[in-house]
């Protein structure tokens, strides 16, 4: 049998606090002052400098962004340019098409001005006819064409001088050369007159014509018709065109002209028991004769 002690245990009493030395530490038990806690590697967060990279960031962002709009826009900015360009060349040259069309376009009004100052009243003691300035005028003076049947007179009786008129204009000339089986005749004046333009074709039916001239004496006259026929057959005369505009005696020797202001043939003849068929010396014949064009 076990003996029971006697005696309880007894509590250990407190400590006194007034008998713990004021160095003890005190860290180490519960309750008791906590250390103050430091940020990773003994540093404090700056939040101005973290706002400020912030800023930064964007502000890149956005000059970035601008950057790129601006070359966007700088790149539709060339294409446009480029388009644009395009299309005024296109619009040039349909201009220059339409203007190409327009000039050869039968203007009578336009024709006769640019002609008139060319074409003059020939008269000899014995007929009136006309003539016209081709050529280049130099200081020598200027060459003119007509028909021989013109200055048929002073040709034979050998003085092969007459006066050639225009508007207010009155100079002398000189028949310098003629064939009389070709019709044509080549006359000379010191007077400086701007010469015609000779076409380099061959005129075809149906081409608009304007013939200048001085029918029965009437200075400064203009017809229009047509090329109603190129005749190659040969006659006393060689080949001759055929048209339908208006002459009378006094147009022999005048120039019938095309729509571009060339001249295509000297005005001759026409048949007097018939209705528009006058006849005209291919213009070719007289410059291959007295290579004057």
């Amino acid at each position: 049998m076990t003996t029971q002690p006697t005696q309880r245990p007894a509590y250990v009493p407190p400590v006194p606090l007034s008998s713990v030395p004021a160095t003890a530490p005190m860290s180490g038990f519960p309750g008791g002052p906590v250390p103050p806690v430091n940020a990773p590697g003994g540093r404090r967060v700056s939040w101005p400098g973290v706002v400020a990279l912030i800023l930064v960031v964007l502000l890149l962002g956005v000059t970035a962004f601008q950057a790129y709009q601006v070359n966007r826009l700088g790149n539709e900015l060339d294409e446009t340019r480029a388009r644009a360009a395009a299309d005024v060349s296109a619009a040039d040259k349909r201009v220059e098409a339409v203007e190409k069309q327009l000039a050869t376009q039968f203007n009578a009004e336009k024709i006769a001005a640019k002609t008139l100052p060319s074409v003059f009243r020939v008269r000899t003691p014995e007929s009136i006819g006309s003539a016209f300035a081709v050529g280049t005028a130099s200081d020598g003076g200027t060459n003119l064409l007509t028909n021989f049947h013109v200055i048929e007179d002073v040709w034979n009786d050998g003085t092969k001088k007459v006066k050639i008129e225009h508007a207010d204009q009155l100079y002398d000339a000189t028949v310098v050369a003629g064939d009389k089986k070709a019709d044509i005749a080549q006359l000379h004046t010191t007077a400086k007159i701007e010469g015609l333009k000779v076409a380099a074709t061959e005129s075809k039916s149906g081409q608009e014509i304007l013939v200048v001239g001085s029918p029965l004496g009437l200075k400064d006259t203009v017809t229009s018709g047509v090329v109603s026929a190129f005749r190659e057959e040969t006659t006393q005369h060689g080949p001759y065109i055929q048209f339908d505009a208006p002459i009378n005696p006094g147009n022999s020797g005048g120039p019938v002209i095309n729509a571009n202001y060339e001249v295509i043939g000297i005005a001759s003849a026409k048949f007097t028991d018939a209705e528009g068929l006058g006849l005209a010396i291919p213009i070719k014949i007289a410059c291959d004769k007295f290579t004057i064009c």
